[in-house]
């Protein structure tokens, strides 16, 4: 420390004192000299604040050990010291250690200490500020920014503004794609003109909502497309200024009629519930009854409120006796999720108890999740009859040969079963009456004859290979075919068949009922199926509403919070709620270009370009972007052919490709850019899906994770990603794809899982000179005009029309302005001077932009163009590109950008 006395005027210091008093006095660096081998020799009171070893403990020690491990195992600090020595001054921005093993973000420098008169090399002056603080703000700076580009992904949402006299002053792309009208078709329309006339009360009571509340409830209504057809939209409304209204809708359309398809789906099933002769019923997954058809309830008397929110173990109509079995087989069934089979007695509304073959089948949705069952049940009592005799008559049959007898011809004549006695050649021996009521043949015309006959001919086959089963003494116990009715309709029957040494004993139990009752299930679950993917269509399009809700609420919050402000009279620093907004704008156009991308829409600023010298300005970034543990290797081509296209839009490219390496290679690896030339012919350009012709090849490689087959295929897909959750918005590589093939170009992957990837982007080779980038302009340093210079604004929005003048004026150009195509067509007809045009490409009248200049162009063949817009369309550019002369810039944009491409255009400074 230096004390009050012993100062003086530095005029009085000699050097070596002088240098001593600087460095301890700069107390926010830390001031370090080193001699050759990287010792320290000195070490002011401000490195030890900022690294907290001491003088005594610092003095002698190597420099190295204020480096992190890992850089020191790199040997950064080695580096440091070596590229000071040779370029006299060696900037660093990284991790540093405290005496306490804590970290620090340090930046500084190290600086070759000399002799000023020998010029010897004395050692190293090594400055660090410790910038921890900052370092983290930029850390949280850049994670909310990639929040906020994730939120404003969404694109399914339209907007409108209405003005004073509720007609449409703006509307958004996502509008305009729902109502398929154009801008200028848009703009003017009332609420009235879009809206049926049935509507009509539901939109007058949102605007007296608007009127009382400035704002509205939620609410759908229809409203008409530009063919005449109609769409569902649910809408809310926000006033945003005395004049204005904003007002936003979501189109659910698919979700009204999802729900109308879920209505018709449900009737169309309790439609066949009903004509089915079955018992058919729903539950939900514990069981309790939600459905039964009529016929239950006319067979057993019930009443829905007896049966509806019971089970079947608990249903009055169950036997008795049958109660137990039917609740444990239930209680089996619904632990296991299994289908449920069983057979048990229901009693009628007369009283009587018949048989009936209940099954069902649990219903699981998409995810597997068990959501109910669907069942029926059919009346098998007179099979039961027939069991019950066929019992009876066994148990009878060694004791007393003619009750045997005697029931067995009973058990023939009744039961409705039909039984069959055959040779082994299909010659019918016997048969029973049941074949005369359920087929309609008589005895006389079966015995004798060939049962194969009967049977249908897709079924033959399979009826001989089981009778072959029964000529080797097998048994059958459940076959089933298809019999001719003497009516010609087939039946399909149950076996059930016992050969001896001559005969073929058979019973056969008409199943038609069950299959017919099969069929109406299958047809039943494929309706429930139906309902709930209609219902699943309908949460989703809740959800992208729900979603973008809670994205508007940071919007609109910032909007009233500065309205609130100015209406208080609460003017001082409001710079915070303008600066909120617009850095919301900018993300909001970032994402837009994004989106624009992948779809192949926004405007592209197509110049030549040396992609080697925008790699080498783009690679420091790329290094601190990836990080320490990325090692970044760049392998360019010498003699790289100049390629055409935007460059704004190559960086970003490039810087996601680069991202995507990174992130593949968690535990660090080696990310390698290469450039290269690349003819391609015929058969390559097949291959690639691109046009034979000249490239130039920009080559990503990492040492990372590397892609399936599988990802590879949808890699390029908007919105796929294999990120977690929240980490990755799925739109990178399609933005790279979307760039690629709007630049008439291609993107292709080569990758193997665990093997790493590659990433090339193919652009087409341009045979003009590169130009040198221009640096960023500022407004108030913007060329001033020369005498004379005028600019013609044409541009349908007043506000824009002002802002483009106010810069023009403060230039010192004169200004004419034009609302439409045809008043700036009078104005370039005229003998005034006109230097630049500049147009919005979308105008009302009639004529756009493009087609105005084109035309004032017929008789000013030389008239410099400037268009402003927000994205590409076949207006403004011919398969992609503008005309010699003509210029884009894309909206939004700096008005200091603006200035300086007015001032360059007219001066032809820019590269035509």
């Amino acid at each position: 420390m230096i004390s009050p006395a012993s100062t003086s005027h530095p005029a009085q210091l000699s050097p070596g004192r002088l240098a001593e008093l600087i460095l301890e006095s700069s107390a926010d660096f830390a001031i370090l000299t080193l001699d050759l081998e990287g010792i320290i020799t000195s070490w002011n009171s401000s490195a030890e604040a900022v690294m907290g070893w001491s003088p005594g403990e610092a003095l002698g020690q190597d420099a190295c050990m204020i480096f992190t491990p890992e850089d020191r195992a790199s040997g950064a600090c080695q580096g440091e010291m070596s590229a000071a020595r040779l370029e006299g001054r060696a900037v660093d921005e990284r991790w540093h250690l405290r005496k306490d093993g804590t970290r620090f973000w340090g930046a500084g420098s190290m600086t070759r200490l000399e002799d000023k008169e020998s010029g010897a090399h004395l050692g190293y002056v090594k400055i660090v500020r410790d910038r921890t603080e900052q370092h983290e703000a930029g850390q949280r700076l850049r994670r909310s920014e990639e929040r906020f580009r994730t939120l404003f992904g969404i694109r399914t949402v339209g907007v409108m503004v209405w003005g004073p006299g509720l007609e449409l002053v703006e509307v958004n792309d996502a509008f305009l794609q729902m109502t398929g009208f154009s801008r200028e078709e848009a703009l003017g329309k009332t609420w009235q003109d879009l809206t049926p006339a049935e509507f009509f009360p539901a939109s007058m009571k949102a605007v007296s909502e608007m009127g009382a509340a400035d704002e509205n409830t939620p609410y759908q209504k229809q409203c008409f497309r530009k063919d005449g057809s109609r769409w569902w939209g649910l809408f809310a409304a926000r006033r945003m200024n005395e004049q204005e209204v904003v007002e936003l809708v979501l189109d659910i359309t698919e979700q009204r009629l999802a729900e109308q398809a879920a209505r018709e789906s449900d009737q169309r099933f309790r439609h066949l519930t009903e004509l089915s002769p079955a018992l058919v019923w729903l539950s939900d997954p514990d069981g309790k009854l939600i459905y039964l058809n009529q016929h239950y309830y006319d067979l057993t008397g019930s009443t829905p409120e007896d049966a509806v929110g019971h089970g079947w173990a608990s249903a009055v109509a169950v036997h008795p006796d049958d109660l137990p079995r039917v609740r444990a087989a239930w209680d089996d069934a619904h632990a296991r999720e299994v289908p449920f089979d069983l057979e048990f007695r229901l009693r009628r509304n007369d009283g009587q108890y018949r048989w009936y073959s209940s099954r069902a089948t649990p219903q699981r949705d998409g995810a597997g999740r068990l959501i109910g069952w669907l069942g029926s049940n059919a009346d098998v009592t007179p099979m039961k009859e027939a069991e019950r005799v066929l019992r009876a008559s066994a148990e009878t049959l060694e004791q007393q040969v003619a009750e045997r007898t005697a029931d067995r011809n009973r058990m023939w004549r009744l039961s409705s079963d039909i039984m069959l006695v055959a040779d082994f050649d299909a010659r019918i021996e016997a048969v029973n009456p049941a074949w005369t009521s359920v087929l309609g043949w008589s005895q006389e015309e079966l015995i004798g004859s060939d049962f194969m006959r009967l049977v249908h001919p897709d079924d033959v086959a399979s009826t001989l290979a089981e009778v072959g089963r029964l000529m080797e003494g097998l048994t059958t116990l459940k076959f089933e075919n298809r019999y001719r009715r003497k009516d010609g309709d087939y039946r399909w029957l149950s076996w059930t068949a016992m050969p001896d040494e001559r005969f073929i004993h058979a019973v056969g139990r008409d199943i038609q009922a069950e299959k017919e009752q099969a069929e109406t299930l299958r047809q039943t679950e494929e309706a429930l199926r139906q309902s709930q993917k209609m219902e699943a269509v309908g949460q989703l399009t809740g959800g992208i509403a729900h979603d973008f809700n809670n994205l508007l609420t940071g919007i609109t919050g910032s909007l009233e919070l500065l309205s609130t402000r100015v209406t208080q009279g609460r003017l001082g620093n409001l710079e915070r709620y303008v600066s909120a907004a617009q850095a919301a704008a900018t993300r909001a156009a970032a994402l837009t270009h994004r989106l624009l991308a992948f779809s192949r829409r926004q405007t592209l600023d197509p110049r030549p370009i040396n992609a080697n010298r925008l790699i080498q300005e783009m690679e420091e970034l790329i290094r601190r972007t990836t990080g320490p543990q990325i090692i970044v290797e760049t392998v360019l081509h010498a003699e790289l052919w100049t390629t055409l296209c935007d460059p704004n839009q190559l960086e970003n490219a490039l810087l996601n490709l680069c991202i995507n390496a990174r992130d593949a290679m968690p535990e660090g690896g080696r990310l390698t850019i290469e450039t290269v030339n690349a003819a391609i012919d015929e058969r390559g350009a097949r291959m690639r899906d691109m046009q034979p012709g000249e490239y130039v090849v920009i080559c990503v490689t990492d040492t990372g994770t590397g892609m399936s087959p599988d990802v590879i295929a949808h890699a390029f897909d908007p919105f796929f990603t294999t990120k977690p959750a929240g980490q990755g918005t799925g739109l990178g590589l399609s933005m790279i794809y979307g760039f690629a093939k709007q630049s008439s170009g291609q993107v292709r992957i080569r990758s193997q899982e665990g093997h790493g990837t590659t990433m090339r982007l193919y652009l087409p080779r341009s045979r003009e000179t590169a130009a040198g980038d221009a640096a960023r302009a500022v407004l108030a340093d913007a060329p001033r005009a020369e005498r004379g210079q005028t600019v013609l604004v044409v541009d349908d929005e007043p506000t824009v029309r002002m802002l483009i003048t106010e810069v023009l004026d403060g230039l010192g150009y004169a200004a004419i302005e034009a609302a439409d195509g045809a008043s700036g067509l009078a104005v370039l007809r005229s003998d005034a001077r006109i230097d630049l045009l500049v147009s919005d490409v979308g105008l009302p009248g009639g004529m756009n932009g493009r087609q105005m200049a084109d035309a004032a162009r017929q008789f000013r063949p030389h008239l410099k163009v400037l268009f402003i817009t927000g994205f590409a369309e076949n207006a403004i550019a011919r398969h992609g590109y503008l005309e010699p002369g003509m210029h884009v810039l894309t909206k939004p944009f700096p008005l200091e950008t603006l200035a300086t491409r007015i001032r360059t255009i007219i001066s032809d400074e820019v590269t035509e």
